[in-house]
């Protein structure tokens, strides 16, 4: 048996330690249907060899996602460097214990310290955590600093935030029992209309930039508005944006939330990601996770530390600002040495790509006939577009042509959902032809000839009239 530890005669005397005269013994208690695999109908085991077919078999079968993918939603495909990974694999950043303990973790708290100092740049705002889990509970965790910070116990959200954060939210919300109001999106536009409404007792107010339809919010009324109930605007950002949007911060933002898979992180079906939070200087002391600092030692040399908090905060219960320890400092790494690479003009310059070819797709898929926009609202790389026929049929077909059209949006009008309002997103109502609305993205991995075989492929399936959604 390759890689076993232990001798037979090292096996025995464990067993005659315990009084046990067998291994067997050890599972005498678990039921025998859980052991015998004939009882539950498994194949017998594999050698290495063949395992290792099995599972390359396997993997053939997975579909990965190419240039005639549009999918989006929360996870998008950008070009990540070959240098990111060769790069965050370096011992030096391979520390051996948990940054509690500065003198062996330097290399682990100087990364997170220049991933810090790339979020404040890119949002506008004074300081930055370490990194949290993801965006949505990033933004669950903003929410909360928020009311410690205006002694609240109400949100705000608008239905234009991402409706698996917004799931987040009600979450972290049910067990202090946090009331949870939704703002609704103009109809239109599909830009948060504004604060009318507001109950007193609202501490914060969430939105996202660009929102879940793809469109680019106004911020700075939004922020004015929050500030003229005693309220803190809380951004939810998708950081690519940034590249060439204005920064949360100097459009009146209070706290900038999001996720950096964007930057070094393949959507890996999934995960992992890794959101951040940053804020300014006066709700320093509410901020969640780990805060890293740069200092000097006794020798003067130049080191980091956590600081700002004690070790133990975070296993302090209800007393605690927050009870998030996890930092996902790989994927910060990732983040940090991708966002180096770029440097400002490389970042503006593949925004700007994603931004011309989202609005090319746009623009001839809505010169299809039936095709229209869903919203009018300004959009960066996302659109969201209202088909002729059901999105599902749509997408089924385009998928069979070797195109992934996007994300169909019929789940935004569900029914109501406890503690969100109407629909899990918060949209009023369910509209006629919600069965036709489509979310689409772009990013610079969608070359000019994928834009052509999507509006090709769109224009052959619309012409055979798949099934019309009522």
């Amino acid at each position: 048996m390759p890689y076993t530890v232990h001798s037979d005669q090292d096996r025995r005397r464990l067993l005659d330690s315990i009084g046990a005269s067998s291994a067997v013994d050890l599972f005498a208690q678990i039921p025998r249907i859980l052991l015998d695999a004939a009882v539950l109908g498994l194949p017998p085991g594999l050698s290495e060899q063949e395992t290792r077919d099995r599972t390359d078999a396997l993997a053939a079968a997975d579909r990965v996602p190419g240039p005639a993918s549009f999918l989006g939603a929360g996870l998008y495909r950008h070009f990540v460097p070959a240098a990111v990974r060769s790069l965050a694999a370096r011992s030096e950043f391979a520390t051996a214990y948990t940054p509690y303990q500065p003198e062996v973790s330097q290399g682990t708290l100087e990364h997170i310290f220049e991933f810090q100092t790339c979020m404040c740049e890119l949002t506008g705002m004074d300081l930055s955590n370490a990194s949290l889990y993801d965006g949505a509970s990033a933004l669950a965790e903003g929410a909360f600093m928020a009311l410690r910070s205006t002694h609240r116990d109400a949100v705000a959200v608008s239905a234009g935030v991402h409706p698996e954060a917004r799931e987040v939210l009600r979450t972290y919300a049910s067990g202090p029992q946090i009331a949870i109001h939704s703002l609704a999106l103009h109809d239109a536009t599909g830009r948060t209309g504004g604060l009318d409404g507001c109950p007193a007792d609202v501490g914060a107010v969430l939105v996202q930039q660009p929102n879940y339809l793809g469109v680019i919010e106004d911020l700075a009324p939004l922020a004015d508005a929050a500030h003229a109930i005693g309220a803190l605007l809380v951004v939810s950002v998708n950081p690519s944006s940034l590249g060439l949007l204005e920064t949360p911060g100097a459009l009146g933002a209070d706290i900038a939330v999001g996720d950096a898979q964007v930057f070094g992180c393949s959507p890996s079906f999934g995960g992992p990601t890794v959101g951040f939070l940053a804020c300014r200087t006066a709700y320093m002391r509410q901020i969640p996770g780990r805060l890293v600092s740069q200092t000097v030692d006794e020798d003067g040399r130049l080191c980091y530390t956590l600081t700002l908090q004690a070790r133990e905060q975070h296993i302090r219960r209800e007393k605690a600002t927050s009870n998030i320890c996890s930092n996902q400092a790989l994927s910060a790494l990732a983040a940090t040495i991708h966002l180096a690479l770029l440097g400002p003009a490389g970042l503006a310059q593949r925004a700007d790509i994603c931004l011309q070819r989202a609005h090319h797709l746009q623009a001839r898929l809505c010169a299809l006939p039936g095709v229209q926009p869903f919203v009018t609202g300004p959009f960066f790389n996302e659109f969201s577009l209202l088909l002729p026929c059901s999105a599902a049929g749509f997408r089924t077909a385009m998928r069979d042509r070797g195109v992934d059209p996007g994300v169909p949006l019929e789940h935004l009008f569900a029914d109501t959902h406890p503690g969100l309002g109407p629909g899990r997103a918060g949209l009023a109502g369910r509209p006629p032809g919600a069965g036709r609305c489509l979310l689409t993205a772009v990013t610079e991995l969608n070359p000019p000839e994928a834009l052509d075989a999507y509006v090709a492929a769109a224009s052959e399936v619309l012409a055979a009239g798949p099934e019309v959604a009522p």
